[in-house]
């Protein structure tokens, strides 16, 4: 099992990024938080791995951190979620605010993170409460490590920027209209020569209020 990617990253979207490492290009599929930390093309990084293994292929999901990971691995152990669930969770939710929310079964939370209904935010919690608890108090004294993520929008003066944000915070399953106001209010924040990183962070810390 891969469980660690360190080389070159080629090519990244809000959704997938190729490491190149000795020469082999690696697909791995990203949360947004994750994505928002991501160096320019052409500039090393390093992943932290999940290898998924299908029946018809092995796919990989990368993080950031450890303990995206962690949660992620976790969220995928509830009935009826898989990868693709999981990371939009994570892309919706940073992983303190969302432990903090399964260990306290609060419903209301969980349901603002698109994908989440209630009786999938009650799996949740029921499932993973006990293990979210004990995760929560694991990594409490590393709280501050990834303070600014969440779901993401963005801007640039031709409009390419916007419509890449706006276009990763539909997929995720934000409706049109929140997520264009949310992408006009970050590319007014962060000026007239934003990063799609820089806008996705802002547009995430609005998403998650």
């Amino acid at each position: 099992m891969i469980a660690y990617l360190a080389g070159v990253l080629r090519e990244k979207t809000p959704s997938r990024v190729v490491v190149d490492v000795a020469g082999v290009g690696y697909e791995v599929f990203v949360p947004l938080s994750t994505f928002t930390e991501l160096p320019d093309d052409g500039k090393t990084v390093a992943l932290r791995v999940h290898t998924h293994v299908r029946e018809d292929a092995i796919v990989l999901y990368g993080f950031h951190s450890a303990r995206e990971r962690s949660v992620f691995e976790l969220l995928i152990r509830t009935s009826g979620i898989g990868p693709k669930l999981a990371l939009g969770i994570l892309s919706g939710m940073e992983p303190e605010r969302l432990l903090c929310a399964v260990a306290s079964g609060d419903l209301e939370a969980l349901r603002r993170v698109p994908g989440v209904g209630l009786k999938t935010a009650e799996r949740i919690v029921v499932e993973l409460r006990e293990r979210a608890a004990q995760l929560a108090l694991e990594t409490g004294g590393q709280a501050t490590e990834r303070r600014a993520r969440a779901p993401a929008g963005a801007s640039d003066p031709g409009n390419e920027l916007q419509e890449q944000a706006l276009s990763a915070l539909l997929n995720l399953g934000y409706t049109r209209p929140q997520a264009q106001r949310v992408v006009e209010e970050a590319a007014s924040e962060v000026g007239a020569e934003p990063a799609l990183e820089s806008l996705l962070r802002s547009a995430l810390r609005r998403l998650s209020r």
